[in-house]
């Protein structure tokens, strides 16, 4: 049967198999003096517990579930090492009551209902209640879940169930109501030092025949990383490599020799994967590039798909670099391509440069903002036919249709720009591109304003009475509307701070405002239609 170091469970329990005195501890191996150093060293109380004080005060949950004050259904949530296991044998200690332990990874809902069966056959004959301990209850489906929704309701058995992950992904909402969330911490890097010291000197441990140097000690708590019970594992295996070379002293050089690697928290699957990888997109995008690499680095270790790194710095560089650096998605997109055409572990160095590059780039969403505001438009039902002068009239009889009638070539104009009308009639005057002033969005940012003028035949604003400088916006803005400037691809300059245009300002000329766009980030995954497309 499965096992997590912790504690063995046993066959599930079924009818036959129930105990046959008022109470009993069905699922649990009892400890032995070869029983690995976690569980010998498992508590024993309440009062040895370590790193929870936030859930032992007096009358809390926690108390009333190990004591048995009240009957509460609990759902006890955290990572690996913080106690979620030892709480269970706390439980199962209490004499009071039938104690029945299965893990999801091996029963299912004939098991579970055979528990319940059992437990109802008790209750009604006037027995102990009992208390059903499910481990890595986010393993079972939504039907094994729904299978313990009314013994829960009905307090035929007191639910104690353990889940590494976050139960309102992983816990089927009905099932979750009826229960009280406890929520254990990582263990501080303290608690793990004192539980390292005690399990040195308690006889139920090594029982003070070796000792642990200051640095072999340091090094056990960085690796357990707040797990106790991978620092408890580490220290057995550190003790057995000091008694084989027949040394009263784990040093450093043992320790590491006995942990070769830390096992970094990081399940593809599971909460860790989109933490690290929510941390990762927001050190980026707030150019923090050491933050950035570390996490990279942690994906890459833990073994993260490279390609699903690859395709995350595709999206960002046009979702939060965007315009403001055109370059970053052709890095990125070469990363993309590197992954697959060199592979780990060369693709790595790829990979880094990209995460440096996207890190350290000016950042602009207007890209994002621009999609999402016009796809708001679209659904909400804005955009009317399309003009006649764009309509496809290359087919036989498209100009009897009047098809393409009107429209005017922008190449037979010498400026590459004129005016003419190329969206539906009740979006004319919309701007869904709002560029901002960092990196090479600026001259963007200064050439925008007269291309949307000319392409909408509006006349241009008063001309200042101070006389602008070279160069300067309000020279830009106040040309004649036959100076276009070039439309060659933008270049870092200096700052430019672009003056808004009153006639511009907003949807259809009203002052911009949230109600022209989201103004919150827009999720990805939806690709814009590129020109190619009909």
């Amino acid at each position: 049967m499965e096992s997590d170091a912790l504690f063995s469970l046993g066959a599930p329990t079924g009818p036959r198999s129930a105990p046959e005195g008022p109470t009993g501890v069905d699922g649990f191996t009892p400890v032995a003096d070869d029983s690995p150093l976690p569980v010998r060293m498992r508590p024993t109380s309440l009062d040895e517990l370590i790193g929870q004080d936030h859930l032992l005060a007096p009358g809390a949950p926690l108390r009333q579930l190990v004591s048995g004050g009240a009957p509460l259904s609990v759902i006890l949530w955290g990572p690996p090492g913080s106690g979620k296991t030892t709480i269970a044998h706390l439980v199962a200690g209490a004499t009071d009551r039938r104690f029945v332990a299965m893990s999801a990874l091996s029963a299912g809902v004939k098991d579970v209902r055979a528990v319940i069966e059992a437990a109802r056959r008790q209750r009604r004959s006037g027995g102990p209640q009992t208390v059903l301990f499910i481990d890595e209850v986010h393993r079972f489906s939504k039907t094994q879940q729904d299978s313990l929704l009314a013994a829960v309701e009905d307090r035929t058995v007191t639910l104690l169930a353990a889940t590494t992950e976050n139960p309102y992904f992983s816990v089927i909402s009905p099932l979750l109501s009826r229960c009280v969330l406890l929520t254990l911490q990582p263990l501080d890097d303290d608690a793990v030092r004192g539980l390292l010291r005690r399990a040195v000197a308690d006889e139920r441990g090594l029982g003070g025949v070796l000792t642990l140097a200051a640095d072999a000690e340091d090094h056990l708590v960085r690796l357990a990383a707040g797990d106790v019970r991978k620092a408890l594992t580490a220290l057995e295996a550190a003790a057995a490599s000091a008694a084989a070379l027949g040394v009263g002293r784990i040093d450093l050089a043992t320790a590491e020799q006995a942990v070769d690697v830390a096992a970094v928290r990081y399940d593809r699957d599971g909460d860790a994967h989109y933490d690290v990888v929510s941390a990762f997109i927001k050190s980026m995008r707030g150019s923090d590039v050491d933050a950035a690499v570390h996490w990279l680095a942690r994906m890459l270790v833990a073994g993260e798909d490279a390609r699903f790194i690859a395709r995350r710095l595709v999206i960002f560089a046009s979702e939060d670099v965007g315009m403001a650096d055109p370059t970053a998605l052709s890095v990125a997109t070469a990363a993309a391509h590197a992954v697959e055409y060199v592979g780990l572990p060369e693709a790595q160095l790829n990979l880094a440069q990209a995460v440096i590059h996207l890190a350290t780039a000016p950042k602009s969403n207007s890209a994002t903002t621009a999609i999402g505001a016009a796809m708001a438009d679209v659904r909400a039902g804005r955009g009317g036919p399309v003009p006649r002068g764009l309509r496809d009239a290359h087919y036989a009889g498209a100009r009897g249709l009047g098809h393409g009638t009107g429209y005017r070539y922008p190449h037979d104009d010498k400026r590459g720009v004129l005016t003419q009308q190329y969206v539906p009639d009740d979006l004319v005057g919309v701007d869904y591109y709002q560029p901002s002033p960092h990196g090479a969005e600026r001259s963007v940012s200064t050439r925008l304003p007269l291309l949307r003028r000319i392409v909408r035949g509006l006349p241009a604003p008063p001309a200042r009475p101070e006389t602008p400088t070279a160069g300067s916006p309000a020279a830009s803005v106040t040309a004649p509307a036959t100076a276009v400037p070039s439309v060659a691809a933008p270049t870092v300059g200096p700052p430019v701070t672009p003056q808004p245009d009153p006639a511009l300002a907003g949807r259809n000329g009203r002052p911009a405002t949230d109600a022209d766009g989201p103004g919150t980030k827009q999720d990805s995954g939806t690709d814009a239609a590129g020109e190619g497309q009909q």
